[in-house]
């Protein structure tokens, strides 16, 4: 094998804890020490990959560089680490069956019976180890999408276990994201979910090297103490990830924690040097500190979900932040707009922007709100 570091980042409780954004932000973190890194998502869904999906079931699909059609989360990964993704950076259970079944049309098995395991894990453990391979990165950072003890992600957390044990404790770890909730009644926080998280974790196989514990409260020294004991990770690597205003301060939050240290440790890798975090803090200033303000119009036919077009507002973000300026930005459905309400519609807008979208549905109302523009 390489000299790639490989970690898994797995998710527990529930859905949308934020793996992605963690995953980014020890991207991030690694990448200001001055290491290579990339991130991958293995998505547990069975389509080939997201361009076929209603946007309000999985948000927007996000296009790489090569024309892929991928998750969302790769697009949290580009903005974070400023880094190309491709086809090898998004996974599926379609695209793995696809790939298996193809090989064994083909006659590649040699006529053996294919099965979950060996093939399946297989074809899931090539996938992971093809960025490696390039050998243009020191890590590569795999996001387990789904949660553990879903049927579906079963064959993607054993492919892990696997590669795991094939590459041993020094090459390959797992963080496990974790929910705390707080019990108003009770007024306190709760580390049973966590506990039965990490159970099923191992009942597959896969013990735990660092648990991201997401929380609306501060955890004490004795909760923390708590989760170690029953989640076998030592009092240090039960990491604290309390609710952020933006999803850019978690880079910041996480090295407060010293999620990179823990992570570096348990993979006895030396410091190249401390993470060089100017130029994000510099672009968070800005963010949180504007001197001007601006409203924009976005016409577009999925505004109710916002991550159906997360890309556009995060780069609403990102300008804005540039320019010292904050962006308010109105969502309106192209269905509402008509020809006799279009300008009524946009006024008072200092810009407006028309979202991409194919169908019939609602394309009379993008006209008229350009036609007004």
């Amino acid at each position: 094998m390489t000299s790639t570091k490989y970690i898994f980042v797995t998710g527990g409780v529930t859905s949308s804890l934020g793996k992605g954004i963690i995953s980014a932000s020890l991207g991030k973190l690694l990448q200001a020490r001055g290491f290579s890194v990339t991130i991958q998502k293995l998505d547990p869904y069975i389509n080939v990959d997201p361009g076929t999906l209603n946007p309000y079931e999985h948000g927007e699909c996000y296009v790489t560089d090569d024309g892929a059609e991928t998750d969302l989360d790769l697009g949290h990964y580009e903005r974070f680490l400023n880094e190309p993704t491709s086809q090898a950076n998004n996974v599926t259970t379609g695209r793995i069956y696809y790939n298996v079944i193809k090989k064994e049309r083909e006659g590649e098995f040699l006529g053996k019976t294919v099965q979950v395991v060996p093939h399946i894990t297989d074809e899931i453990k090539e996938s992971i180890y093809r960025l490696g391979k390039t050998e243009k990165y020191d890590f590569v950072i795999t996001e387990v999408g789904g949660c553990v003890g879903d049927i579906e992600s079963l064959p993607f957390i054993e492919a892990m276990r696997q590669a795991r044990f094939e590459l041993g404790p020094n090459h390959a770890i797992n963080i496990h994201l974790t929910l705390v909730p707080y019990l108003k009644a009770a007024g306190e926080l709760k580390t049973k979910p966590t506990q039965h998280s990490v159970k099923q974790l191992l009942e597959a196989g896969v013990q735990p090297d660092i648990l991201v514990c997401r929380s609306e409260h501060k955890l004490s020294v004795d909760l923390r103490k708590k989760i170690a004991l029953f989640c076998n990770v030592p009092v240090n690597c039960v990491i604290e990830a309390q609710d952020a205003d933006t999803i850019y301060d978690v880079p910041l939050l996480m090295r407060k924690e010293k999620l990179d240290e823990r992570v570096l440790s348990r993979m006895r890798f030396s410091y190249k040097k401390e993470p060089g975090l100017e130029h994000w803090k510099t672009f968070l200033g800005k963010l949180k500190n504007p001197i001007a303000e601006i409203k924009i119009i976005v016409v577009g036919k999925y505004v109710e979900l916002q991550d159906a077009y997360k890309s556009i507002s995060e780069a609403f973000v990102h300008a804005g932040a540039e320019n010292e300026c904050k962006v308010k930005v109105k969502w309106l459905s192209s269905e509402d707009v008509t020809v006799d309400n279009a300008a009524k519609q946009l006024e008072g807008a200092d810009g407006l922007l028309v979202a991409p979208g194919f169908g019939e549905r609602g394309i009379e109302g993008k006209i008229e709100s350009i036609r007004i523009a």
